[in-house]
């Protein structure tokens, strides 16, 4: 965890509110933050533009003003920030190679009163190099803060695949999980049997039900073994419920301090995609959301 906590910044009470969970999680992992504001560019940045220059005051002042809250909420926080040319999504993109987590607001700006998620922060989503944490305007108080281990209802919540385990996401919610001292909820969706929903099924009995389900269960309980071990500090929570995957996780992280799921890092990811699941759980939760690039 050596590369430092990256957060775009605006200037709306919606980014500020994520760059100050960005410094808690900074000082959670013990490496510096880094704000960055994008400045879109002007017809003639290459000459003097009295309009590119105010631009360019306006940012720096909401940088220090920044900086400065921050630096007195949190004495311990190493933070800086910079300026950069360009639109955001892509200036922050360009930022995420070097960085450990890219914080942004799940709204910034822009958009328009009942936008659950604005463009950037899905275009960052989609496609940052890092993982990227979404958070909702007014996320829980002391989110991030590793002291508040006595609150009843604090825990992560992941979704896991025990036929297909992928371990980026599954190590970044058990390493979230262990800094807070909260435990690991494991949510694993599953559906009926092909044969059980064909014409030719009458009905499900509760006794097929409860075996199928048994057996989910155990696959689940075998799949997170090698992580428990990995992380023994840990106490995990299972849910396996017949439901889609969407709606399970929203179900089970209502009052969670983080939601963690993944998106695939491949082609898709680089057109600005996200898979159906990841989607519908950022445009529907009011929870902080992790989204974890991984490879298969």
């Amino acid at each position: 965890m050596s590369h430092p906590v990256l957060a775009g910044i605006d200037g709306s009470g919606r980014s500020l509110a994520a760059a100050d969970w960005a410094a808690r999680e900074a000082l959670l992992r013990g490496v510096p933050l880094r704000l960055v504001h994008a400045a879109p560019r002007l017809p003639g940045d290459a000459v003097p533009n009295p309009a590119a220059e105010t631009l360019h005051h306006v940012g720096e002042r909401l940088l220090e003003r920044a900086i400065g809250e921050l630096g007195a909420r949190h004495p311990d926080l190493q933070v800086r920030g910079e300026q950069v040319a360009g639109p955001p999504a892509p200036a922050l993109l360009a930022a995420t190679r070097s960085a450990g987590l890219l914080v942004v607001g799940a709204r910034g700006s822009g958009g328009f009163d009942g936008l659950a998620v604005g463009s950037v922060a899905l275009a960052t989503a989609a496609a940052a190099a890092c993982p990227v944490v979404l958070v909702p305007e007014r996320p829980s108080a002391g989110f991030a803060d590793g002291t508040r281990a006595a609150r009843a209802a604090g825990q992560v919540v992941v979704g896991f695949d025990a036929r297909r385990p992928v371990g980026e996401v599954v190590d970044f919610a058990f390493t979230a999980a262990e800094a807070r001292r909260v435990p690991l909820r494991a949510v694993q969706a599953w559906a009926l049997p092909a044969e059980a929903v064909s014409p030719q099924t009458l009905f499900v009995t509760e006794e097929d039900r409860a075996t199928w389900e048994d057996q989910e269960v155990l696959r689940l309980s075998d799949a997170l073994r090698t992580w428990q071990d990995k992380y023994p500090d840990v106490t995990t929570r299972t849910d396996v419920v017949l439901l889609h995957p969407a709606e399970a996780l929203l179900n089970a992280s209502r009052e969670a301090d983080l939601l963690v799921v993944g998106r695939r890092a491949d082609s898709r990811a680089a057109e600005g995609r996200l898979g159906p699941v990841t989607h519908a759980v950022l445009h529907h939760t009011r929870r902080p959301v992790a989204v974890v690039p991984h490879a298969g």
